[in-house]
């Protein structure tokens, strides 16, 4: 005879184990209510049934990996394209870029609107499934915390970079020669005269290590992880208003792939791909030995589904 389940698993979401629930009914994902069956067969618990028990990586399948990919390459697409377009008509010739003067008020504007658009992206129905990366280095910092399979990295960088291409591509379509011309450049970003590569390498690498570390520990703790979205999109606003008119504020490989191919500007390209790389790899292994709580989930929204159907709406 099995010990009755402690954690209250549900069979058709009828709660066993807890006689003074029966007859409630408790809202499940699909994968929840498969493990309970599997449960109440076998008499023991899992892992998953744990409140706040974080997904197990490997049951991401190969098609799931492929699939959320070509999610991420989606939203990356949308996002260079917003990018582009706002480099188009706050820093190109427009009567947007003559009622806004001077470079710091349009990068606080480009800012807002960008920090605004990410997080709606990563809320999003495709956000929600993939994670809403949108960001190389941010696959790669949730792999080293132990919440994304490795063998998932490689297809999301291909999708995140091929976003960034498509991006700037639909942009320079519907914008026309605007877009390819100066001041705009593709949306290609470039530091302030006098920085060198040596200067941006480290600045880079410590802009993503910050943002991987703060969002890692929202995403640590239940009660702050379905804040990530805003927290992620003001991060990173704050990078383009702050950082813009010193390092160019990228910290994402995929913000600068797309637009230096196509503005053929690959004099700091290397730095602007490898740098936010390094810097999430040390800023996942420093919140490691810093704090005791693991990251629950590489979902930016927040949700610690392991099947990409969202627990609950956001």
């Amino acid at each position: 005879m099995s010990t009755p389940d402690p954690t209250g698993a549900t069979v058709g979401g009828t709660v066993l184990g807890r006689p003074e629930l029966i007859g409630r009914r408790v809202n499940r994902c699909p994968s929840d209510r498969m493990t309970d069956l599997q449960v109440a067969v076998h008499g023991r618990p899992t892992s998953s049934l744990a409140a706040h028990a974080r997904p197990d990586p490997r049951s991401l399948t190969l098609r799931q990996l492929w699939r959320h990919s070509a999610y991420e390459a989606v939203l990356t697409t949308v996002l260079l394209f917003a990018a582009a377009t706002l480099v188009r008509w706050v820093f190109g010739p427009s009567p947007v870029s003559r009622a806004i003067p001077g470079i710091h008020l349009r990068l606080l504007v480009v800012g807002v609107v960008v920090g605004l658009l990410l997080a709606g992206l990563i809320r999003s129905l495709l956000g929600q499934a993939s994670g809403g990366h949108m960001n190389p280095a941010i696959s790669l910092a949730m792999w080293r915390f132990g919440v994304f399979p490795g063998r998932g990295v490689l297809p999301y960088w291909a999708g995140q970079l091929v976003g960034s291409l498509l991006g700037v591509l639909l942009a320079r379509v519907v914008w026309g020669p605007a877009v390819a011309g100066p001041p705009v450049a593709y949306a290609a970003l470039r530091p302030a005269p006098g920085w060198s590569n040596v200067a941006l390498f480290p600045a880079e690498t410590a802009s993503m290590a910050t943002v991987v570390m703060i969002v890692g520990f929202f995403l640590s703790v239940p009660r702050l992880a379905l804040r990530v979205p805003w927290l992620v999109g003001g991060l990173v606003g704050a990078a383009i208003a702050g950082l813009g008119p010193l390092t160019g504020g990228s910290i994402n490989p995929a913000r600068q792939f797309g637009p230096a191919v196509f503005a053929e500007a690959f004099g700091f390209l290397v730095t602007y791909l490898l740098a936010p790389l390094v810097g999430a790899v040390v800023a996942a292994w420093l919140l490691g030995r810093l704090q005791h709580r693991e990251v629950l989930t590489h979902r930016l929204c927040g949700l610690l589904n392991t099947d990409g159907a969202p627990r609950r709406r956001l």
